[in-house]
């Protein structure tokens, strides 16, 4: 199949004509779901945020899991004849679990804008030029939310769905689906009526 009109499927320099597959033209890919472009760049709900947040703290809880066990087992592994299960005080627990959730949301806020379950939900934090967040704002905002996570819940009674560690430190929490965030992009306020 070839095209008309002028240059049209001719290479520079060459008065004959190239014909050109239609299906090899390159196409614009649009990586937001058609459901959700109506909420692409607005600030999300309480629902989604603590569906993101139970994802995320239940990984934390994994991975201390998973520590505990390679602890036993290298216990076991050093002296099976008088093994007994570690028994960690549960201060040692939630220290271990506050110093891994900061690092963790740190890290993810700093790097992509987006924890694990953010990702899974279409969720990324901005600061307030709806870029991704530096290093600084990151350590801040991480712990802010392990020192005070109920603070999250202020997203309701906010008109901005913003958690109290949103209005402190004026970042957001909102729809993006896409892989990276290249420039600043506007942040559009929940529409009336729109699911969270």
């Amino acid at each position: 199949m070839s095209e008309t009109g002028p240059g049209a499927g001719t290479s520079p320099g060459s008065g004959d004509a190239v014909p050109r597959r239609v299906d090899a033209v390159p196409r614009r890919v649009d990586a937001v779901p058609a459901e959700a472009r109506p909420f692409q760049g607005q600030r999300a709900g309480i629902v989604t945020r603590t569906v993101a947040n139970v994802v995320d703290f239940s990984l934390v809880v994994g991975v201390i899991a998973g520590g505990y066990a390679a602890w036993a087992a290298v216990t076991f592994l050093i002296n099976p004849t008088r093994f007994s299960f570690p028994e960690p005080s549960f201060l040692l627990l939630l220290l271990c679990y506050g110093v891994l959730l900061f690092v963790y949301l740190m890290v993810s806020w700093a790097t992509t804008g987006r924890t694990y379950g953010d990702h899974l939900l279409g969720l990324r934090v901005v600061n307030f030029r709806g870029e991704r967040m530096r290093w600084a704002g990151a350590v801040v905002r991480s712990a802010f939310c392990v020192v005070l996570p109920i603070g999250l819940y202020w997203a309701v009674l906010s008109p901005k769905n913003r958690s109290v560690q949103d209005a402190v430190l004026r970042t957001s929490v909102i729809y993006d689906w896409t892989i990276g965030r290249r420039a600043a992009s506007p942040i559009t306020p929940p529409a009336a009526g729109s699911a969270p």
